[in-house]
C-alpha cells in the first residue's frame, strides 16, 4: 500500500489544475502540490492594482480548492475502506 501511495504522489505532481476569477479574465495554474506553473492575465485587469490584486487571491484560492480536491480523490484509491487522509 505504501508503494501505491508514493506512486499517487508522484503522479500528483504533474497533474495540474486551473483556478480561474472574473470569468477567466485571471486563471492560475498549478499542480497538485501546489507548485504554481502560470499565471494568465487578461490585459482589461491591468488598469486597476487592487482589483487585480484581488482577482489574483481569488484565483490562487480557487486552483488550490481544486488540487485539494483532485488530490484527496486520487488518494482515496489508494487508502483501506474507513480510513481518512489528514488533509
Amino acid at each position: 500500500m505504501q508503494a501505491n501511495m508514493q506512486k499517487a504522489q508522484e503522479e500528483l505532481a504533474n497533474v495540474e489544475v486551473e483556478g480561474i476569477a472574473a470569468n477567466g479574465l485571471v486563471k492560475v495554474q498549478m499542480t497538485c502540490r501546489n507548485e504554481v506553473k502560470r499565471i494568465t492575465l487578461d490585459d482589461s485587469v491591468m488598469d486597476d492594482k487592487e482589483t487585480l490584486e484581488d482577482l489574483l487571491v481569488i484565483a490562487l484560492k480557487d486552483a488550490t480548492a481544486k488540487a485539494e480536491a483532485t488530490s484527496s480523490a486520487r488518494m482515496a484509491n489508494y487508502m483501506p475502506a474507513g480510513m481518512k487522509l489528514p488533509f
